[in-house]
């Protein structure tokens, strides 16, 4: 038994999903080939119809990932050099990266600890006459509170951008209701690299909005600044879906339902299995948003070295990952002189553990064996 747990336990197992709708796949596959229209195929226009419905927008816009889709938004919007964009510091590099090369100033504001988003209650203090656009970012599966992000934006007049990349499927309250995440800003992106909820074969992403004017807007930048070929309106960029990955999508969007659940239940699972475990805390699922755990990730007391339960726990065969090590505001890149307390305590705590659709019980309680056995031979 030990071996095959060995052998199996990986942090996303994206053979196994494939070989589930293997049928499907290689069907929407081969009919791209066949029809030799790779680039704006009909596939590209049929799941951007698809993904449009499924989060209730008006527009979908397909790109070629999702560092693109947040660059083009924030194009669209006719920013100034040195306008300043609000986001978090604990989160990809790509957020922030965006908003330095269109030689905007990021301005990070902290998260809270609990749910590892940015704090809607230490906005307000970072906004100054320069500000221009929020991004949230809806980290390892939620959004967190949403609404009141919103409410601030609205008040001050800024733009609302969700990066929504790890947290498709799931939904935020907004107003009392339950709405789609990516369906709340003025423009949301989303990414589809292989091992998200909704993941294709390679690189793409898309763009959202109600907007009519935003979208054509988004739509020219997207193929080089252009309505008709040739005839180029604003400078844009070559970022655009390929129909490949797009029929791809169109097959995974029906399972992705499913597949939120099936990662909230292994979720759920090791909560229980590890809530009494006192060294570490477990992911808190907000009353404000529903969670897709993206990632599965824990708090680690402060008397647990990290890098030893990680080698230890590699030695039994079971992979953890650092999401994220260093905060932007203190990477080489932007080495802002601020303090953020709660995302340079985290980066220093936090640890995910193995979750994805194929993930099995016998697996998880593996794994939880694994981690209770080594988490206290790895107390300073």
């Amino acid at each position: 038994m030990k071996e095959i747990l060995e052998s199996n336990i990986q942090m996303v197992d994206l053979l196994s999903q494939y070989k589930q709708i293997e049928k499907e796949i290689n069907q929407a596959i081969s009919e791209v080939i066949e029809s030799t229209a790779f680039i704006n195929g009909p596939q590209v226009k049929e799941f951007e119809r698809n993904i449009a419905n499924y989060l209730g927008v008006k527009h979908a816009i397909g790109c070629g990932n999702g560092t693109d889709a947040l660059q083009i938004a924030l194009m669209a919007l006719d920013l100034n050099e040195g306008d300043e964009v609000i986001t978090t510091p604990f989160t990809f590099i790509a957020t922030a990266e965006v908003i330095a090369l269109l030689k905007l100033q990021p301005v990070f504001v902290d998260v809270r600890q609990e749910d590892f988003l940015i704090d809607p209650d230490k906005i307000e203090a970072a906004i100054t006459p320069k500000t221009k656009v929020i991004i949230p970012v809806h980290l390892f599966g939620q959004s967190g509170n949403l609404e009141a992000v919103q409410r601030i934006a609205k008040k001050h007049n800024l733009f609302l951008i969700e990066d929504n990349a790890q947290a498709i499927g799931g939904y935020a309250k907004v107003d009392g209701n339950m709405v789609r995440n990516g369906a709340v800003g003025d423009i949301s992106c989303t990414s589809f690299f292989p091992s998200k909820n909704l993941g294709c074969y390679g690189d793409g992403g898309a763009i959202f909005t109600n907007n009519d004017e935003l979208a054509a807007k988004i739509r020219m930048i997207t193929n080089h600044g252009s309505k008709i070929k040739y005839y180029h309106e604003i400078v844009g960029v070559n970022s655009r879906l390929d129909s490949i990955q797009a029929a791809i999508l169109n097959v995974k969007l029906k399972y992705l339902d499913q597949y939120c659940e099936k990662r909230l239940s292994a979720a759920l699972y090791y909560n229980d299995q590890l809530e009494d475990e006192r060294l570490i805390k477990t992911p808190l699922i907000s009353d404000y948003s529903t969670h897709v755990f993206h990632q599965y990730t824990l708090v680690l007391d402060q008397s647990i070295d990290r890098d030893m339960l990680i080698e230890k726990m590699k030695e039994d065969g079971v992979p953890m990952m650092v999401y994220y090590p260093v905060p932007l505001h203190l990477q080489k890149a932007f080495e802002q002189k601020v303090k953020l307390e709660n995302s340079e305590a985290l980066s220093k705590r936090v640890v995910s553990l193995p979750i994805h659709t194929e993930l099995s019980i016998d697996q998880q309680n593996y794994i939880v064996d694994s981690l209770f056995k080594n988490i206290v031979l790895c107390i300073k």
